[in-house]
């Protein structure tokens, strides 16, 4: 397994759209173990294949606090059940020190594959729930800054840009 490198706002390849996992192979297995790796690493409860510049739709989730629970979707999709709307803080491994309040579905209905390449369906709520919805937008190309106002965006841009040329010059 190996550590990978982590895109950060506002590089424009987080905008690709991931596309499916046609087979679960050994190589998509191997994808996932260095998606885990890497996101206990940042720390961090949540990754997407886009965020490490892989552009097919894995996900991998462990909200854990001992890193046991592993959540692998494979071209994961959801369904909103439940219309009540949740305010969560939101922070993202590739908008590293920034949070703010974003507002997601409360419950949601998951259709994936898991790491075998087998079909799962759940049910997930509150943080669960938020952390999909997260990472399955960043397999559509949108990020949490994205919920914000313009200028809050702005504002997370240019510090990231002001971060990223200060640590190219040193």
């Amino acid at each position: 397994m190996s550590k990978l490198k982590i895109l950060e706002f506002p590089d424009p390849r987080l905008r690709t759209i991931a596309e499916p996992v046609d087979v679960v192979d050994d190589s998509i297995k191997l994808l996932v173990d260095d998606m885990f790796e890497t996101m206990y690493d940042a720390p961090g409860i949540g990754l997407a294949a886009t965020q490490i510049n892989v552009h097919k739709r894995i996900v991998v989730i462990d909200l854990s606090e001992d890193q046991s629970e592993p959540l692998t979707l494979i071209n994961p999709e959801y369904t909103v059940l439940d219309q009540t709307l949740e305010e969560m803080q939101e922070g993202c491994l590739s908008v590293p020190g920034f949070f703010d309040n974003v507002v997601r579905p409360h419950k949601i209905q998951v259709t994936s594959l898991n790491r075998d390449g087998e079909e799962q369906n759940f049910v997930a709520d509150g943080l669960l729930a938020v952390c999909i919805q997260h990472e399955l937008d960043h397999l559509n190309g949108k990020l949490f800054v994205d919920y914000l106002s313009g200028l809050k965006r702005n504002r997370i841009r240019s510090k990231l840009e002001k971060k990223h040329r200060a640590e190219a010059a040193g």
